[in-house]
């Protein structure tokens, strides 16, 4: 693949669609060369559903993206097709410039060097067409620095709701390091912050002069408008919502509990094999994983994967099992309230519908524990 020195190299930034893998929009670099009759993008988000193991890569952070090239005229369609606005800004580039990018993006899409180790943060189809373009620059970008700061959860909150089921998810498998403030290049790995960014950005030459980095923007794809679906009627699928009706249920069961001095174990063990399923991937993303901001997640504390064994042997009958949940639960306790004192004191953000699960937890906890208590003593007296 040979260009000439009018090639015209711009930067494409797609807006989110509606798939989880896309909700975050797309970056792409776009080579235009009328004189040799050539117009493709070099594509960094290329993956496969059908690689082996896939999903267990996907878990464990091990995921191979790989660069594609594609003719302009087939990557735009699939765009209009998901409805996604695409925008393009022409490169204020000298041509040597333009001959080492071209060079860099060749050079990568060799076969052996097309594969690369995604990373949602730090590597992505975003930050790679950023390095691509700064890296063959001579000079360095100087950037605005009129960027909003925002931790990682809460650029990603952005794009995913607020109270959505995604939110939801990627709260609870978020840990402290999600946090952190984002820098201004760390936010880039969203393609429509690179997109403002280089926008506004300057390129400062070694002699001291500056050019604009972009010196033209075009719309190449508009979005269609849609009137909005009315989504009053799922207002009950909130996850705040299911959290919150599962608090008054579980404190309506408890009431009841507490009244026939029994205990519903049926709700208990769901709850806990539930919420001890959610803490086993949470506890295996911490340790195992290679995904950025999954470290250190306070999550674990309400979310404990030992509840899956003990959501089973509460329906086990035996005394000296009975003694060893007692203890359990004491220190489940300690662990829930642990939970609720970091959400207080915002250790780590929290998605708000935990809360009610957290309490929820607790009530049903304490519970156990005073009906188990109470059953041991009498037991004791007996004897």
């Amino acid at each position: 693949m040979s260009f000439s020195d009018s090639a015209v190299i711009s930067l494409i930034t797609c807006s989110p669609g509606e798939e989880v893998y896309s909700k975050f929009g797309h970056t792409a670099i776009r080579i235009n060369d009328p004189k040799k009759g050539i117009d493709v993008v070099f594509n960094y988000g290329i993956f496969s559903f059908e690689t082996e193991d896939f999903y267990a890569k996907f878990i464990k952070g091990e995921t191979d993206y790989q660069l594609g090239v594609y003719e302009t005229s087939i990557f735009l369609p699939e765009y209009k097709k998901r409805n996604s606005m695409v925008w393009e800004q022409i490169l204020n580039l000298t041509v040597p410039e333009k001959r080492k990018i071209i060079n860099l993006l060749i050079k990568n899409y060799e076969p052996q060097n097309r594969f690369y180790r995604y990373n949602f943060v730090f590597d992505n189809c975003s930050t790679r067409p950023r390095d691509k373009i700064t890296g063959a620059l001579l000079g360095f970008v100087r950037f605005d620095i009129s960027t909003d700061a925002k931790t990682f959860r809460q650029w990603v909150g952005m794009y995913v709701g607020t109270d959505t089921w995604l939110k939801f998810g990627i709260d609870l498998v978020f840990g402290i390091d999600a946090d952190r403030v984002a820098s201004q290049s760390e936010a880039m790995f969203l393609p429509e912050v690179l997109m403002n960014e280089l926008q506004a950005a300057q390129i400062i030459s070694p002699n001291g002069q500056s050019r604009k980095l972009v010196y033209d923007k075009y719309v190449l794809v508009d979005k269609v408008e849609t009137k909005e679906e009315n989504n009053s009627s799922s207002w009950s699928y909130k996850p705040l919502n299911i959290s919150i009706v599962l608090l008054l249920m579980g404190s309506l069961i408890t009431l009841w509990d507490v009244s026939r001095k029994r205990h519903l174990k049926i709700f208990d063990s769901a709850l806990l094999i539930v919420t001890g399923l959610a803490g086993l991937i949470v506890f295996y993303l911490m340790f195992f994983s290679l995904h950025p901001l999954v470290k250190y997640n306070l999550n674990l504390l309400w979310l404990n994967p030992l509840n899956i064994i003990t959501g089973t042997l509460i329906w086990i009958k035996s005394v000296t099992l009975r003694r060893i949940l007692f203890f359990y639960q004491i220190f489940n306790m300690v662990l829930l309230i642990g939970a609720l004192f970091a959400f207080a004191l915002s250790v780590q953000s929290f998605n708000i519908a935990a809360f009610p699960l957290i309490v929820l937890l607790l009530i049903r906890s304490t519970r156990w524990f005073d009906y188990t208590k109470r059953k041991l003593y009498k037991r004791s007296d007996l004897k």
